[in-house]
């Protein structure tokens, strides 16, 4: 139905190139105007102040979840005025003893405008729906859960 590209560009900065010393920054850049700095996670040599892989697959799956949820609460006639997660992935290692990102929590905090707010069973429902309906998580084995709700 679509494409999504990236760009990933790197280029070695280092005088040699061992496992020990070639550097891991390098960008990300989408739809020809957005670059983001990235890096390996700290544990694989990378920078602390760059986004890693693990970290935007995280956050993949957190804004996947947020837009799929946010377009099932307006079909439902819910009015939402502010959403923020704080997501969490775990690298572990999977059953072949490999590691992979193995669970993601979603921790939204949802704030509702307007007379009609779901209830706690509705909420629950609702994010049910935006889950099995998010490209990233059906494209996924991650487990995905979803802290119970808090919205107002």
């Amino acid at each position: 139905m679509s494409e999504h590209r990236a760009q990933i560009v790197w280029s070695r900065s280092s005088a040699d190139f061992t496992y020990a010393t070639y550097n891991r920054e390098h960008e990300w850049r989408f739809k020809g105007a957005v670059v983001v700095s990235a890096s390996a996670a700290p544990q694989f040599r990378g920078s602390a102040d760059h986004p890693d892989p693990e970290d935007a697959f995280v956050a993949s799956l957190a804004s996947c979840h947020m837009l799929t949820f946010l377009a099932v609460a307006a079909k439902r006639g819910f009015t939402v005025d502010r959403y923020e997660d704080a997501a969490v992935g775990h690298l572990e290692k999977n059953a072949k003893g490999k590691l992979a990102i193995q669970r993601v929590e979603l921790d939204p905090r949802i704030t509702f405008g307007g007379e009609r707010k779901p209830d706690a069973a509705t909420l629950a429902s609702m994010h049910d729906a935006a889950h099995h309906e998010c490209f990233i998580a059906n494209s996924v084995l991650t487990e995905v859960t979803i802290k119970p709700a808090a919205g107002t």
